[in-house]
């Protein structure tokens, strides 16, 4: 039977789902069912010193279904960090840990551009024992005014700095969550990484508008007859959330995960996403955060989703708003599809299959050539000519021999 155990910079989880930040992690009662339902891990929901700042509004969600059965594949929202005293929070801390003391339990924090500030969360919540940190650098709606979310993950020397001052605090794991609001990816993680994190998550929600009424004529959430433009997340934006894990990954562990190894980005013979190619120059690069992690976001509902960004490179999956579709015991289910899709392929641990599939990532122009080689073959081969050397016959030797002859 499959082990889906997983160690991650040296924090040990029973299986890779973890609740996402967000209203799933929004309390100590409901941190609590997560854990009694079987999550490997909890994000709480992001949470700042000053609570006083933070208001939501009502309605704040909004929906999109599939137009024949009302499956719900979009969802948007304009909801901003915990209202939650902080006070409440480092009291909350603690009971959890004292309940679940062998359980992953992770802070995420956000703060102004104030290194004053982001020490003081840091090791406030370090103290209350939480067991890392996820900064949000990505939430993409409210609180742009103070440079918070994702007005800070959109900068990455800005983004460095507040790394820095964090890493320079903390004595635990610390994760940055990453925008899918830019336009590369890597560039705001690879400074994070650069700058102590041990791991990166990614995405965060899409900006987005989801609806317009056409009796009303405002677009929704409506508030008063306004609204903002709010965060998308759901399975239909999976797609996007793999290729940018994709990208990561490539960039964190190069393009075969057996050993990190790949080839060194700008070389002759590289793809875009890094495919090795065969040629007379192999370049091998070893990437400087090969020992990172990457834990992934998006759309995930289901064990099979699980797996595909464990293919793309992930060690972890967290999910977010399929909990508040399906509720806290979908882990359970989660945690028996992945199981079955490890036994079904022979794999053991996660590890023996986190990554596979980067290696079939490459250029256009490689696609192009791979098909002209593979069109080529199948015509000689209609011609009875030999293209390898298996398939010549002792009996058809001198007939075989004659159909490669080019001057007949």
């Amino acid at each position: 039977m499959a082990d889906l155990s997983v160690v991650i910079d040296g924090l040990r989880l029973p299986n890779p789902f973890v609740i996402g930040s967000g209203p799933p992690g929004t309390n100590a009662n409901v941190i609590g069912k997560a854990f009694d339902e079987g999550w490997g891990a909890v994000i709480a929901k992001t949470i700042s010193l000053d609570a006083s700042k933070v208001i939501n509004v009502a309605p704040r969600y909004a929906r999109m279904r599939a137009q024949d059965d009302k499956e719900v594949i979009g969802w948007e929202n304009i909801e901003l960090i915990s209202d939650r005293p902080f006070d409440t929070w480092l009291k909350e801390f603690r009971q959890i840990k004292d309940k679940y003391p062998d359980r992953v339990l992770i802070a995420s924090i956000m703060e102004e551009y104030s290194k004053p500030a982001w020490v003081e969360i840091v090791e406030k919540c370090q103290a209350a024992g939480v067991d890392a940190f996820e900064l949000n650098f990505s939430c993409p709606h409210g609180l742009p005014e103070r440079r918070m979310g994702a007005a800070m993950g959109q900068d990455p020397a800005i983004l460095a700095e507040v790394c820095g001052w964090v890493n320079s605090a903390a004595s635990v794991p610390v994760w940055a969550k990453m925008t899918p609001n830019i336009t590369h990816i890597e560039e705001p993680a690879r400074a994070a990484l650069k700058a102590g994190c041990e791991g990166i998550s990614a995405i965060n929600t899409i900006l987005s508008v989801m609806s317009v009424n056409l009796e009303t004529l405002r677009p929704e959430p409506t508030v008063e007859g306004y609204t903002v433009p709010g965060g998308y997340s759901c399975k239909a934006v999976r797609p996007i959330a793999l290729r940018m894990v994709m990208e990561l990954a490539t960039m964190m562990y190069g393009r075969t995960m057996g050993g990190t190894a790949g080839r060194r980005p700008g070389s002759a013979m590289v793809g875009a996403a890094g495919v090795d190619h065969d040629g007379p120059t192999r370049e091998l690069w070893i990437s400087p955060y090969s020992d990172r992690s990457l834990s992934a976001i998006g759309g995930i509902e289901t064990g099979e989703h699980a797996a595909e960004f464990i293919l793309m490179g992930a060690g972890t999956i967290q999910v977010c708003t399929g909990v508040m579709i399906h509720g806290y015991k979908m882990v359970k289910e989660m945690c028996a599809q992945l199981s079955a899709f490890m036994d079904k392929k022979g794999f053991k641990s996660i590890a023996e299959f986190r990554g596979h599939s980067l290696q079939y990532f490459t250029t256009h122009a490689d696609l192009v050539r791979r098909q002209a080689e593979a069109k080529a073959a199948d015509k000689a081969a209609a011609k009875g000519m030999v293209t390898k050397d298996a398939n010549w016959s002792g009996d058809k030797f001198v007939e075989q021999s004659q159909k490669l002859v080019a001057n007949q």
